[in-house]
């Protein structure tokens, strides 16, 4: 049976846990050669054995511009081209206007901002006509949340490229799409909350009554809208921000 990417090339950034590794696995089952980026061996290891023989891991910092040229390079080595690029990496934490640190800024911007506008730029002489870029926005771009502030403005920047890029393109026939996320189960979203795990359970439950469908998405379902829009099947579709919120952008 041909999958939806049968024969395609896709980058997943920071695939190693969450949102990254379902897509990732996701995409491999459907038929793409992935290759996978993190920032730590031991977890880069763990995810290629759990994605499959279809999976690369390439130890790398999406902020770090010499780790994406050798990113690059091994891409333009062994498979020549790149289909599907899902510039994932990011992460961000929390602090109120009034404690927000230099550190702070610099680490939330450098992995969001900095770190998908040079993912996507420097992917672009291996972007085959038709790709499909995708990036990772969130609802926090679009609604306030205490103590968020520097991480939702990153995120509403990643909005702003992927506008924008789609007029630099035009003509070659590439896709740039965001793909934002409502509260999810990840260890990203979890770990806000700090180790203690009622916690962190506290917090699930009280995004989840933020949400018209009663309940967190789960990285699975994140995954399969990212198949969407890397597949054929979203052909025409250009500069949107897909929401996979369970309703709760809409409200």
């Amino acid at each position: 049976m041909t999958g939806k990417l049968t024969h395609k090339v896709a980058v997943v950034t920071g695939g190693t846990s969450g949102i990254g590794l379902a897509t990732a696995r996701l995409f491999a089952r459907e038929g793409a050669r992935v290759f996978v980026t993190g920032r730590r061996r031991a977890e880069l290891d763990r995810a290629v054995a759990a994605i499959g023989p279809a999976a690369t891991g390439v130890q790398a910092d999406a902020s770090t511009l010499a780790d994406l040229d050798r990113l690059y390079a091994q891409v333009q080595a062994e498979a020549g081209r790149i289909d599907v690029l899902f510039a994932n990496a990011g992460g961000g934490s929390m602090l109120p206007l009034g404690e927000i640190t230099e550190e702070q800024y610099e680490d939330t911007f450098g992995r969001n901002v900095k770190g998908v506008l040079f993912t996507v730029q420097k992917a672009l002489p291996l972007l085959a006509p038709g790709a499909s870029v995708i990036l990772t926005g969130s609802t926090a771009g679009t609604e306030g949340t205490q103590a968020f502030s520097v991480y939702a403005a990153s995120k509403a920047a990643v909005r702003a490229l992927a506008r924008n890029w789609i007029l630099d393109l035009k003509g070659r026939g590439i896709r740039v799409n965001t793909l934002s996320p409502g509260a999810t189960r990840t260890p990203g979203l979890v770990d806000l909350a700090g180790p203690d795990a009622a916690q962190q359970q506290g917090l699930l439950d009280y995004l989840a009554s933020r949400i018209p469908m009663g309940r967190v998405g789960e990285a699975d379902e994140i995954a399969r809208a990212a198949l969407f829009l890397a597949s054929d099947d979203a052909s025409f579709v250009n500069g949107i921000e897909l929401f996979v919120d369970g309703g709760q952008a809409q409200v």
